[in-house]
């Protein structure tokens, strides 16, 4: 192994490292608790090498993003794969995009509320997060109905989730219905 190799190697770990202590830090005490300071207290690393892996705590955010999209995504395949049918397997993609955004914030947080400086629903989308929303599109692109473009279905689907994810993380939707609020949303749909 060349020393480049090796040096290209440590810097990717100090990355994960970065990435890794910086969702963790938002998981325990929300994204203001992460500054650049505080991380590089963490990793033990001075505030230059900090910037020099990221200009700053937006760009941070960005690659956690890009880290819980790859694991959003993979947790909806595995629901959905598990499911029987179109009905269920639009219930368990809702369960499962319920559960990602209830077990995760601060990783959905980066997703979807944050600005990580990532393009949304762009030709330069990173394919992260394109692969998230392909993730979606898999299962309810199917059962869009007839004359419904399957993308624009997908996002209002989406769009409902979300919602359904934030006002119930902010109280204003009580958890003791959640499984009521998929079975409705499911339910309405023209599942055949």
């Amino acid at each position: 192994m060349s020393v480049q190799e090796r040096k290209e190697r440590e810097r990717a770990s100090r990355e994960r490292l970065i990435v890794a202590t910086a969702r963790e830090l938002a998981e325990q005490q929300g994204w203001d608790a992460v500054t650049t300071r505080r991380l590089a207290e963490r990793i033990e690393y001075s505030q230059p090498v900090l910037y020099s892996h990221f200009r700053g705590k937006r760009e941070i955010i960005g690659a956690v993003a890009l880290e819980g999209a790859t694991e959003m995504a993979a947790a909806l395949r595995a629901a959905t794969a598990a499911a029987d049918g179109p009905r269920a397997r639009v219930a368990a993609l809702a369960r499962a995009y319920l559960d990602f955004a209830e077990h995760n914030p601060a990783v959905y947080d980066a997703l979807f509320q944050l600005d990580g400086g990532l393009p949304y629903a762009r030709e330069d989308t990173p394919e992260p997060l394109k692969d998230a929303f392909a993730a979606l599109l898999e299962t309810l692109g199917d059962v869009a109905g007839d004359g419904v473009h399957p993308g624009v279905f997908t996002e209002l689907f989406w769009a409902s989730l979300h919602g359904i994810a934030t006002l119930t993380r902010a109280g204003r939707l009580p958890r003791e219905y959640a499984e009521q609020r998929v079975d409705l949303l499911v339910d309405r749909l023209p599942l055949r």
